[in-house]
């Protein structure tokens, strides 16, 4: 079980760095590729077109991507540990690639490179760290510098509407969707087991409100916001 002191380094390069060396079975944040397939094929049809995995761990989630035919998946983690055992483990496929990066600063790529952000549990792990409203803000800031315009940032998450959507607002102009899934979900549970339909929207206002209506009081779920880049926004945003 995980403690408050562990939670609070979630976003510490040591922390990770001494995790992947002592824990180098594959381990998936909240959901696999299996249980989101259906989620991210909708979202991200072009499979030629480049995604990036943020904070990627020693997740199967990119290797499950590629196995379902996207051919160029860069996957980043700010623990060198990590990286370099990736890097190793699949050196023989080049539709993989894994960079040392950390998410608040990915200078090394260019300005609209991406087609869409996955995020499952980084945005979680900064949170949890010290200057974390600074440190979130920096990385969506990011995320909307190298996504190309109608690329989508798709956050997997505990976190729940009333707060998730202030941060969105707070970094840039953003067309969110929210979906949500099961947190039991796993392989051997299909799909059609689910009590919430993964491809469709939950109604979602402006702050959030609506969804307690949809989804009920604390609901069992992780969170999916599909976030939009929509520079026409930012546009009318300067212009006001």
């Amino acid at each position: 079980m995980e403690t408050e002191t562990s939670t609070q380094s979630y976003s510490e390069q040591w922390y990770w760095d001494e995790r992947y060396t002592n824990e180098s079975e594959p381990f998936d944040w909240y959901q696999n590729y299996t249980s989101l397939a259906p989620l991210i094929n909708l979202y991200v049809p072009r499979r030629t077109h480049p995604v990036l995995i943020i904070g990627c761990g020693n997740s199967a989630f990119s290797e499950g991507m590629v196995d379902d035919g996207y051919e160029d998946v860069v996957s980043i983690d700010i623990s060198s540990v990590v990286i370099d055992a990736m890097n190793k483990k699949y050196s023989d496929r080049p539709q993989l690639k894994y960079l040392k990066m950390d998410v608040r600063d990915m200078k090394v790529f260019g300005d609209a490179s991406f087609d869409a952000v996955i995020d499952k549990g980084t945005l979680d792990s900064i949170l949890c760290g010290s200057n974390s409203r600074k440190h979130s803000t920096q990385m969506l800031e990011e995320v909307w510098r190298v996504l190309k315009d109608k690329g989508v940032y798709i956050l997997i998450t505990y976190g729940a509407p009333d707060y998730r959507l202030r941060l969105f607002k707070d970094s840039r102009s953003w067309t969110t969707k929210l979906h949500v899934i099961d947190k039991s979900l796993t392989d051997h549970q299909p799909l059609e087991t689910s009590k919430w339909e993964l491809t469709k929207p939950i109604p979602l206002d402006a702050e959030g409100s609506s969804v307690e209506s949809a989804v009920g009081k604390s609901p069992d779920v992780h969170y999916i916001y599909v976030c939009i880049k929509d520079e026409s926004l930012k546009s009318e945003a300067d212009a006001a």
